[in-house]
């Protein structure tokens, strides 16, 4: 009876540590996006796209940015393993001045923070 428990025991042990983890991977086609030299009042609409890699739903929790100008979109549904998602970044362009911003993406994803950057500049 003692050898059975062992056996079980040992069985267990070894089908949980092969057993793997599903977790979701956010992998971004670009952490930069540059504006360029763009005019006063130009559309200041950019999209980050990016996969989701991993072997879980990746939600993305929250999406900021550094300062008031610059309004970041963030998903509303969870993104499925191997689909695309995007998070959608509007510059107020109507501020003539160098474009240097950060977005951070909050996720369930194995990196859970992931800081995106803005450059370009606004010119009247």
């Amino acid at each position: 009876m003692k050898n059975l428990v062992a056996i079980l025991l040992v069985g267990m042990l070894s089908i949980s540590a092969f057993a793997q983890e599903k977790v979701a991977k956010i992998e971004f086609k670009t952490d930069v996006i540059d504006y360029g030299t763009i005019q006063k009042g130009a559309d200041g609409v950019r999209v980050f796209e990016f996969t989701n890699t991993g072997t879980a739903p990746l939600i993305v929790s929250k999406v900021t940015s550094t300062c008031g100008c610059t309004v970041p979109k963030k998903p509303e549904k969870p993104i499925l393993p191997g689909e695309k998602g995007q998070i959608e970044v509007k510059y107020d362009t109507q501020r003539v001045m160098p474009i240097r911003k950060t977005i951070t993406v909050l996720s369930n994803a194995d990196t859970p923070t992931v800081a995106l950057k803005i450059k370009g500049e606004v010119v009247d």
